[in-house]
């Protein structure tokens, strides 16, 4: 598959609220098993349940040190954030001025009610747990995935909401089909990257890219050879896969793996686009790929 340019070089917050409704144990089983996400996801609980400990002792006191920038409670985006059980807003870190306020109306992007499942959720049984929500950062247009660790705190006969979140693509990459941008070849071919390490700021630690391609009807992929293999997965519509001119079929949910040094070439015989996701190992680049004739 041609894909030559496809690689370039390159809220205000929740108010520490991560939502929940499930418990721990029902929310952790996919995210436990991602490497950082975990050691993270134990450091905000331990933060949450010192902070407990703190108002425990010290009362309201533990407030200003909750506020103090750059201290163990205050660090960049990660905060100590507490409320009152009818939804007074008492210590949020990142905008003091922003106490006071009642939030039990608070809603995510999505509408999602938190500020009363917040408050549902410390007043549990179980006095906290984990919630998620979706959540723009500061700056930023598209939302992202925040869980936030709560627990319950006491001071004489006031009972408050304590916690602290993070937002999940920090420990987890993520990507969808909206956020791809696309590239045109011969106004009836379009693709881009699903996933390519050298897209991404981060390490993933991988050596292999997802692209996403789109034949419009009639177009087809010119004939070429890529020195590694690479799979093609059927997304939708019809077409045929030519591998050293032999013909395999293409229809939704159809996987080919075409051969590393093979020549190749794609046609959509359908009415409708042909789409499908173009992975290799290593990463695609274009001293892999070879034109021929």
């Amino acid at each position: 598959m041609n894909i030559a340019g496809c690689v370039q070089s390159d809220d205000q917050d929740v108010n520490g609220i991560d939502v929940v409704g499930q418990s721990d144990e029902q929310n952790t089983s996919v995210l436990e098993d991602v490497p950082g996400l975990s050691s993270q996801k134990e450091a905000t609980m331990s933060l949450v349940s010192d902070a407990v400990e703190l108002i425990d002792t010290e009362g309201e006191f533990a407030f200003d040190e909750f506020r103090k920038n750059g201290s163990e409670w205050f660090n960049d985006d990660s905060y100590i954030f507490v409320w009152q059980t009818d939804g007074l807003r008492v210590v949020y870190p990142p905008d003091v001025s922003g106490e006071g306020k009642d939030m039990s109306g608070l809603v995510d992007v999505n509408d999602k009610a938190i500020g009363s499942i917040f408050i549902e959720t410390a007043l549990s049984e179980a006095g906290g747990g984990w919630v998620d929500y979706q959540w723009t950062r500061p700056g930023e247009d598209a939302p992202f995935l925040k869980y936030t660790y709560i627990m319950k705190a006491s001071i004489d006969d006031q009972t408050y909401l304590v916690g602290s979140g993070f937002y999940v693509d920090d420990h987890v990459y993520t990507n969808s089909l909206e956020n791809i941008e696309y590239f045109t070849r011969f106004d009836t071919i379009s693709l881009g990257n699903v996933l390519h390490p050298e897209m991404v700021d981060r390490d993933l630690g991988i050596d292999y890219s997802i692209a996403h391609v789109i034949l419009k009807p009639g177009a087809s992929l010119e004939s070429h050879l890529m020195k590694n293999p690479e799979a093609h997965y059927v997304l939708a519509g019809e077409g045929i896969l030519y591998i050293e001119d032999v013909p395999f079929e293409l229809s939704e949910g159809k996987l080919v793996l075409v051969p590393a040094n093979s020549r190749q070439h794609t046609e959509n015989t359908g009415d409708v686009d042909l789409e499908f996701l173009a992975i290799d190992q290593p990463a695609w680049a274009q001293e892999n790929e070879e034109m021929v004739d």
